[in-house]
């Protein structure tokens, strides 16, 4: 069969990445790249690849959103009985990657996972629109159904069960994750492939800095 991947090529020119204009904490640094990505109206910037291994060492990967991030690492929400759920609470340790094509830059988080607390997951779960909140009922995620009626009933069954939408209680198989980070890469793309590569590597309460060859 002929292959239909491209053989285009670019050229990487629209920014720099310097250890003298980087920011000595990789949070800080990749909250200006966030908040650079937003204003360039990047559609869906928390968009992020998570990295989950399997008990038997089989990776899978999947496009989760980000909705928070602070000091203590970086928070998405999901359904805990899901693959990436399961796969979580056998090997704690993931991977995140953000790509935002635009403005030529990768950002690579590593790190162990664990769940955020009944209290937070309380309450993004409660800022959810309704019928997200009913979605998150209705679906066993990850699990084999016999057809679309099936979800789309299961759907309509929830909605019944809570006609009032102010009274939408998590469930307890739902909630957040968080990644606390021990490595995080930065990278921007550069003439002639001689991209700009800056890892931080978690040090007991310190990071350290130091730059890959592309």
């Amino acid at each position: 069969m002929e292959s239909r991947a491209t053989h285009a090529r670019k050229e990487y020119e629209r920014g720099a990445l310097d250890e003298t204009t980087a920011d000595h904490d990789p949070v800080r640094q990749f909250s200006r790249w966030y908040d650079e990505a937003v204003a360039a109206g990047i559609s869906e910037p928390e968009a992020m690849t998570l990295s989950t291994v399997a008990a038997d060492g089989r990776p899978s990967a999947r496009v989760v959103l980000l909705r928070n991030f602070d000091t203590r690492g970086f928070c998405f929400f999901t359904n805990y009985e899901s693959r990436k759920g399961r796969e979580l609470s056998v090997n704690p340790w993931a991977a995140l990657t953000f790509h935002w094509a635009d403005l030529e830059r990768q950002v690579r988080i590593e790190g162990r996972v664990a769940r955020t607390s009944a209290a937070e997951s309380d309450a993004y779960f409660a800022s959810r629109p309704s019928s997200s909140r009913i979605g998150a009922w209705s679906s066993p995620q990850s699990e084999v159904i016999a057809g679309r009626e099936v979800l789309e009933e299961l759907f309509t069954r929830q909605r019944e069960a809570f006609p009032d939408d102010t009274l939408i209680p998590r469930p307890e198989h739902w909630g957040g994750f968080r990644l606390e980070p021990d490595r995080i890469e930065f990278w921007q793309g550069r003439p002639s492939r001689l991209h700009d590569r800056l890892v931080y590597r978690r040090d007991s309460d310190c990071w350290k800095t130091a730059r890959l060859a592309p």
